[in-house]
C-alpha cells in the first residue's frame, strides 16, 4: 500500500503532487499540509497534527469532507511529519511518499530527511518528492528509471558506504568507497534507460535531481 503524506514545507508544482496522491491509497495531511491539500482540491484520509499552523476554515471543510481528524499536542516529542510516518507504518504501508517535505526551515527540512531512516528501518521504502527532486535511502541495490535531463547522485549517510558499485551511469563505481565528508557520488548522469546502484555495506542516498 502507498501512502502520500503531504507537509507543510514548499510545493510549488500542485499538478506535479497531485498526481503522486491519485496513485496513492492512503492520504496523510500534516498539519500545515492541508493548506496544500485544499489548494489542490485533494481530500486527505487523514488529518493530523496540533493544528497551530493551520486555518480553522481549512480543518473545518476538510472535516466536513470526510477526513479523519487526529489532535495531537502542541508540546510533543515528534514533528508532525514524523507522527504521519509512524502512522503509516502502522497502518501497513509499504511505500511512503513525503511532499512538502523542504522548505525555509532546514532544521525541519533535514528532520524530515532523517525520516528515510525511519521508514528504511520498518522494511518501508520512503521517498523525498518534488518537481525536481526524488530522494530515497537504500541499503542493497536499486534499479532507476532514466528521466529526461536528470542526474544522479549518491552519497552517504550516517557513516561511510563501502562498495558502492553503478552501471549504466556515465562516471561508473566499482566497489567504492563513499566517505562522508566526500563529493565523489555528486552529479553523474544516465547513459541507459535503466541504472542499477548497489551497496555492500552501510546507507546511500540516491538522488534524481533536475536543474
Amino acid at each position: 500500500m502507498t501512502c502520500v503524506i503531504i507537509c507543510g514545507g514548499r510545493i510549488d508544482d500542485y499538478g506535479h503532487a497531485r498526481n503522486y496522491c491519485e496513485g496513492a491509497e492512503l492520504v496523510i495531511s500534516a498539519d500545515s499540509g492541508a493548506r496544500h491539500c485544499m489548494a489542490m482540491g485533494v481530500v486527505p484520509d487523514i488529518v493530523l497534527g496540533d493544528f497551530d499552523s493551520i486555518d480553522s476554515d481549512d480543518y473545518s471543510r476538510l472535516e466536513a469532507a470526510g477526513a479523519e481528524i487526529l489532535r495531537f499536542p502542541v508540546e510533543k516529542d515528534m514533528t508532525d511529519s514524523e507522527l504521519a510516518v509512524e502512522i503509516a507504518i502502522e497502518r501497513g504501508c509499504r511505500k511512503i511518499v513525503l511532499l512538502g517535505a523542504v522548505g525555509t526551515r532546514l532544521d525541519h527540512s533535514l528532520s524530515n530527511l532523517f525520516l528515510l531512516k525511519k521508514t528504511h528501518d520498518a522494511g518501508a521504502e520512503g521517498i523525498i518528492a518534488d518537481e525536481k527532486n526524488e530522494v530515497r535511502l537504500i541499503s542493497g541495490g536499486i534499479k532507476l528509471r532514466r528521466k529526461e535531463g536528470a542526474f544522479v547522485t549518491l552519497l552517504p549517510f550516517g557513516g561511510d558506504a563501502r562498495g558502492v558499485s553503478t552501471r549504466g551511469l556515465y562516471f561508473p563505481l566499482h566497489d567504492a568507497v563513499l566517505r562522508i565528508g566526500s563529493s565523489l557520488g555528486v552529479s553523474n548522469r544516465f547513459t541507459e534507460d535503466e541504472a542499477y546502484v548497489e551497496v555492500k555495506e552501510g546507507l546511500l542516498l540516491v538522488i534524481t535531481a533536475k536543474d
